[in-house]
């Protein structure tokens, strides 16, 4: 069984999101990329658009809107720093 991925979303006023997820896709400014446990160290500015969260493996994804900022894979998992949520 595959270990779950820690994923956090950070804006500059707060910590919005801090889970366990199976996998996240991210608007990257480069092309979207998705991030799994286990994942190379990496990093990417991000642009406009839905990160898309999978709680677990063949579920549906949560979207939330992001606007500009970068993302970071490390040995403790992926963060995205993004300059502003949209909530829905």
């Amino acid at each position: 069984m595959q270990m779950p991925l820690h994923f956090e979303l950070v804006t500059p006023e707060k910590l919005y999101r801090s889970a366990d997820v199976h996998m996240v896709v991210v608007p990257g400014s480069e092309g979207e990329f998705g991030v799994l446990e286990g994942h190379a160290p990496f990093m990417s500015t991000v642009k406009d658009g839905d990160l898309s969260i999978y709680p677990t493996a063949g579920a549906a994804p949560e979207r939330i809107r992001i606007e500009g900022g970068f993302a970071e894979v490390n040995e403790r998992g992926l963060t995205v720093l993004a300059e502003r949520v949209i909530e829905a």
